[in-house]
């Protein structure tokens, strides 16, 4: 198992034994998708955001980057600064993605630019990510990915690409509505963005909520600490979390350490996610 690092190999164990025990009836799978369920690294080049490859490569018009260029020069400053308060960063992250996104409508924003940015391989599954989902499909085990991307139409797009948009995956990111041509005309509520993605959104989704609030065995998978908020509000039983370390693996191993169960680093496979759901069998 290389590149899978245990910081507590006998609270593991215990964790683990506990949700075989309880078996994929009282289990779900919590993820997020850039970076978790994809490769953060293709061909060596780190992949880019879809709202990056939309502002910098001119997909749309020059006068759309120089906007989206202006708001992220403003907003995210104030995502990162630790001085600044959660309520403040919330608020202040809403505000930017609704500008965004009445950006991108006004900018004329359509799914054929999507499906070239699908097309155009900037995005690619982890290794052993399609056998997790054949797997989980053919237990029934809800899958949930919780995905702040400005652009969350792209996750179904490219999960049903590869044929893997099955009944039991669960996708609450932010997503579009279309005209008949295919332009975007406005968004789906509610907005999700970095400091709101957790399984309380659930509540304001009851036929999601519903298939897995009595599933209270869960395994949480992120590529950022932040990615551990997902679980914020839900009534778990048993909670495993699986922390992919894909970059600057000395200066961040210590907290990963802290707070994920499982940490696989390098970019590296799901084999191990593999393994342990066979255990449910």
């Amino acid at each position: 198992m290389e590149n899978v690092i245990i910081p507590d190999s006998k609270h593991l164990k215990e964790i683990e034994g506990k949700i075989i025990s309880d078996g994929a009836e009282n289990f779900h799978v919590l993820a997020d998708f850039d970076r978790t369920l994809t490769k953060a690294f293709i061909n060596k080049i780190k992949t880019p955001s879809i709202i990056s490859v939309l502002r910098n490569e001119n997909y749309l018009s020059e006068e759309y980057s120089k906007k989206a260029k202006e708001l992220a020069n403003h907003y995210h400053p104030i995502e990162t600064d630790p001085a600044i308060s959660m309520t403040v960063k919330k608020r202040k992250m809403q505000e930017w993605w609704e500008k965004h996104f009445n950006l991108l409508i006004e900018s004329k924003l359509n799914k054929k630019n999507l499906e070239k940015v699908i097309n155009e391989d900037k995005i690619e599954f982890r290794e052993g990510i399609p056998e997790m989902l054949d797997y989980l499909h053919k237990r029934n085990i809800p899958l949930v990915i919780i995905s702040s991307s400005g652009i969350g139409d792209l996750i179904p797009m490219y999960l049903e690409k590869h044929k893997k948009l099955y009944d039991n995956i669960h996708i609450i990111t932010n997503l579009y509505k279309w005209d008949s041509e295919g332009n975007a005309i406005d968004m789906k509520k509610p907005i999700i963005h970095v400091f709101n993605k957790d399984e309380t959104v659930l509540k304001e989704i009851p036929e999601i909520y519903q298939e897995v609030k009595e599933r209270k065995n869960v395994l949480l998978m992120g590529d950022s600490l932040g990615d551990l908020g997902m679980i914020e509000g839900f009534d778990y039983k048993n909670l495993l979390k699986l922390g992919f370390l894909n970059e600057d693996i000395e200066r961040n191993l210590k907290e990963y350490k802290k707070n994920f169960d499982i940490i696989i680093t390098n970019d590296s496979n799901a084999n191990y996610i593999n393994n342990f759901l066979k255990k449910l069998i």
